[in-house]
């Protein structure tokens, strides 16, 4: 994998804001959802993907500019720098020989340092590399050791939610997954999903993947947890005489019979027609009406100017 800065596009002393910023730009323009027939969107998605998981998180983008990951988040094994083998040339970082006399001279060379860098890699029962299970991901009880947790977002309208609909995502390691929008999901929420992570080894088990959920502004609606929002122009007529208007919803517009003499600004509950509860209810939508006056109205202007004058007296 590419250098996660270079796929992000930022410099390395970029900021978390500018990091996320350029993340969401890319995760915006590749995201399968809108490219559908396009593999090679596909990649770059999940390379943005991978490398928002480095730089993302401050312990891991500390420990890649150190050089102690590689760009898939993976160990290096430092101190080797400089080293042309055991005949020639020297290690830059590592005494070799005042290592093996720090251990008594006992072995050789090579054998000392293989057990100061590797020893706590390899099972413990399990012998060496050679020997039953053979070298492991994790560290000590590397076959009970769990593999590395993934970041993914997906990006969902409100007609999704209120669907209930099924998406395909696309997750950093490649592999893609049919993900059921969660009832009662609100912006930012991250839920996750068991088993998806990375892998931990022969035996181990995998990490997960940590979903965050982000909810697409609405031209129309407002979400406040379950229930929706929303502003109605009612004509003047009818906000004096009161009759029947229509009120969109996620589903198609409804009718609302409205009292006389409503003022602007009267919020209106219907009952069940938001996003579903965790309980398999819908939470309310809430229509808050907003009186739009004719542009042009003799009779409305005269009565205005006597209801002035009669103040007026």
């Amino acid at each position: 994998m590419r250098n996660p800065y270079d796929v992000l596009g930022v410099p390395k002393g970029a900021s978390e804001a500018d990091i996320k910023r350029a993340f969401r730009k890319l995760a915006k323009a590749y995201h399968p959802d809108r490219n559908k027939d396009d593999a090679r969107a596909k990649d770059r998605f999940a390379e943005a993907n991978s490398a928002y998981e480095i730089l993302g998180d401050a312990g891991k983008r500390a420990q890649f500019d150190r050089g102690e990951i590689d760009a898939e988040g993976k160990p290096r094994a430092t101190g080797f720098e400089g080293f042309s083998g055991f005949g020639g040339g020297r290690a830059n970082s590592f005494d070799f020989e005042g290592m093996a006399r720090s251990r008594g001279g006992g072995g050789g060379i090579g054998e000392d340092i293989f057990s100061h860098l590797f020893g706590e890699a390899f099972r413990a029962g399990g012998a060496g590399p050679g020997g039953p299970g053979g070298f492991q991901r994790g560290g000590p009880g590397g076959a009970h050791a769990k593999g590395d947790d993934v970041q993914a977002e997906l990006s969902v309208t409100l007609e999704q939610v209120g669907a209930e609909e099924k998406l395909r995502l696309a997750l950093p390691t490649g592999r893609e997954v049919d993900v059921v929008i969660p009832r009662g999901v609100v912006d930012g929420q991250t839920i996750r999903l068991r088993g998806l992570g990375h892998p931990a080894g022969l035996r181990g088990e995998p990490g997960d993947a940590l979903l965050t959920i982000r909810v697409l502004p609405h031209p129309r609606f407002k979400q406040e947890g379950t229930d929706l929002r929303t502003s109605v122009e009612v004509p003047l007529e009818d906000a004096v005489l009161g009759g029947s208007i229509r009120v969109p919803t996620l589903t198609g517009a409804v009718e609302m019979r409205m009292p006389p003499m409503t003022s602007s600004g009267r919020t209106f509950r219907l009952r069940g027609k938001g996003l579903p509860k965790k309980d398999g209810t819908r939470g309310d939508l809430l229509a808050t009406t907003a009186i739009v006056l004719p542009e042009a109205d003799a009779a409305l202007s005269e009565y205005a100017r006597s209801k002035r004058a009669a103040k007026a007296e």
